[in-house]
């Protein structure tokens, strides 16, 4: 069970930092983030 769990979360993250290529590509995805989560929460979409 536990090696399941730590496989899964090395498999997402292995995808997470194939997917930014970098470290400001992943503080821009980070960002992003943030910003959609502002709109959602004043009834905007993102």
């Amino acid at each position: 069970m536990v090696r399941k769990l730590i496989a899964t979360l090395a498999l997402g993250g292995a995808f997470a930092l194939g997917a930014c290529n970098t470290v400001q590509g992943a503080g821009e995805d980070i960002s992003s983030v943030g910003e959609c989560g502002e709109d959602v929460l004043d009834g905007d979409s993102c």
